[in-house]
């Protein structure tokens, strides 16, 4: 006898949508964003004599011990902060691969804050290459954003997230 329709009684597999480019290009940028946040945290440890002398030529009033203390709690800061912006850069990757709004919103509220940042940390005195790197994870950051707010990314998370 010929069934038109399958007997078992579960429902065919609505399929994942299709990541778009735009998507799949940001996910890329933001693990490009991870990697350079580790060699940033690399330079900073490298550079601590600059970024020490930079401090001393900064604020020539400061004894010996107090550069020291502050490079090492610079240095502390560099990784802990860079652990950290790591951390959040492949959440927020995987996020929005499985299409989380919330991802791509996050994403876009810790650009603003690395923007303020990244302004606010050109005028430290750090090493010098130290000061030339933020500038590359601040443009992985921004291509992320701008990749992630384009009409089919919009259309691929409103769709993910309503389902």
């Amino acid at each position: 006898m010929y069934q038109p329709y399958p007997t078992s009684s579960q429902m065919p597999e609505l399929g994942k949508p299709l990541i778009p480019p735009q998507v799949k290009h940001a996910i890329t940028v933001m693990y490009v964003g991870a990697a350079a946040t580790v060699v940033g945290v690399v330079i900073e440890i490298l550079t601590v004599n600059a970024t020490k002398a930079a401090i001393e030529k900064r604020s020539p009033h400061l004894t010996v011990s107090q550069v020291n203390s502050t490079g090492h709690a610079l240095i502390i800061g560099a990784v802990v902060s860079g652990l950290i912006a790591v951390a959040a850069w492949l959440v927020i990757a995987r996020a929005c691969q499985n299409g989380h709004n919330w991802a791509r919103i996050t994403g876009t509220v810790l650009f603003g804050l690395a923007t303020i940042d990244t302004i606010g940390s050109a005028i430290s005195p750090v090493a010098g290459l130290v000061k030339a790197w933020w500038p590359v994870i601040w443009l992985a950051g921004l291509a992320a954003v701008i990749l992630l707010w384009q009409r089919p990314s919009t259309t691929f998370f409103k769709g993910v997230w309503a389902s």
